[in-house]
């Protein structure tokens, strides 16, 4: 018998590893806006954002259903992303993406082109 999968608990998964993606990617952009986030920072930035996202990805098919409906109400680049990481065959780490290809696919999924 599979394991319950608690809807609120991987609800907050899903949208803390949407803010995450926000604030890392904020950064990525303007770097030099927030001289407290030093290397050891962002390090734990992107752990935490990925085991936000580990949380949602073990939920399995009930975690992107949960991803897609936070996207359909906040049609965010977080959300989106989300949507996309949870959507991946195999899981991508945070440092092995190419943050243009991310970026161009946000601007276009978005309309903000």
């Amino acid at each position: 018998m599979p394991a319950p999968i608690l809807y609120e608990i991987v609800r907050q998964h899903v949208e803390q590893a949407a803010f995450l993606w926000t604030v890392y990617h904020y950064h990525l952009l303007h770097p030099d806006e927030n001289p407290d986030m030093d290397e050891e920072r962002l390090a734990r930035l992107i752990e935490r954002l990925e085991a936000y996202l580990d949380g949602a990805r073990v939920a399995g098919e009930a975690g992107r259903k949960i991803a897609q409906q936070r996207f359909k109400e906040f049609p965010e680049a977080g959300e989106l992303f989300v949507v996309q990481m949870l959507s991946a065959q195999k899981p991508i780490r945070i440092i092995d993406l190419d943050l243009a290809k991310v970026q161009r696919f946000i601007e276009i999924n978005l309309g903000k082109t």
